[in-house]
């Protein structure tokens, strides 16, 4: 059995941070499809991914809806087109799960707490034991670090620059790679 196999009826899934894991980060935030930027790599990692037991889930903090800057239907509209991007490309996402709220509203979903990783699980039967997360920032590790599953960072989007910030005990657990292509590469290499 290998490490991406279902146990228990369980899968483990791949949790994908999407503004500097799959699309550019912006400083202003994304508002629009034409602002959508894919990263170099991303739709052939994940094609790659599609050919795996995991499930390949987003969780992604869009505080440009509280924040009266981008409108639920537009958000949805970018996650459908990126979508049917990827589903061209030969990939697939399972899900995506966003976090709408600001830092100061005190929702449990918003990274670095995990309730988007917890409320995937819960509702895609998911072991989160045997998952991974790869983000860009020190908020995406403290996620996957508060619910069980490993954390990657990569080094694009914020990655580099958060890199720097990381302190010795997380930089020991938390590999850092080049981009979301290599991050697929070292989770396939130890689940196989």
């Amino acid at each position: 059995m290998t490490a991406g196999q279902p146990v228990n009826g369980r899968r483990p899934a791949i949790f994908l941070d999407r503004d500097g894991v799959i699309v550019q980060n912006r400083h202003d935030y994304v508002k629009s499809w034409a602002e959508v930027e894919l990263l170099p790599g991303a739709l052939t990692a994940l094609q790659t991914l599609r050919a795996t037991p995991f499930a390949v889930v987003v969780v992604t903090n869009q505080s440009a809806v509280n924040r009266g800057l981008l409108p639920p239907a537009t958000l949805d509209d970018i996650h459908q087109r990126l979508q049917a991007i990827i589903e061209k490309a030969g990939g697939q996402l399972d899900a995506i799960y966003v976090c709408p709220h600001r830092p100061n509203e005190g929702c449990d979903c918003r990274k670095p707490l995990p309730g988007m990783l917890l409320q995937a699980a819960a509702a895609l039967e998911l072991d989160l034991g045997r998952s991974f997360l790869v983000g860009d920032a020190i908020t995406d590790l403290e996620a996957a670090l508060a619910a069980g599953v490993q954390p990657l960072l990569v080094r694009t989007g914020r990655g580099r620059g958060h890199e720097a910030l990381l302190d010795t005990q997380t930089h020991a657990i938390c590999p850092v790679v080049d981009d979301l292509s290599a991050a697929v590469s070292w989770i396939l290499a130890r689940a196989a």
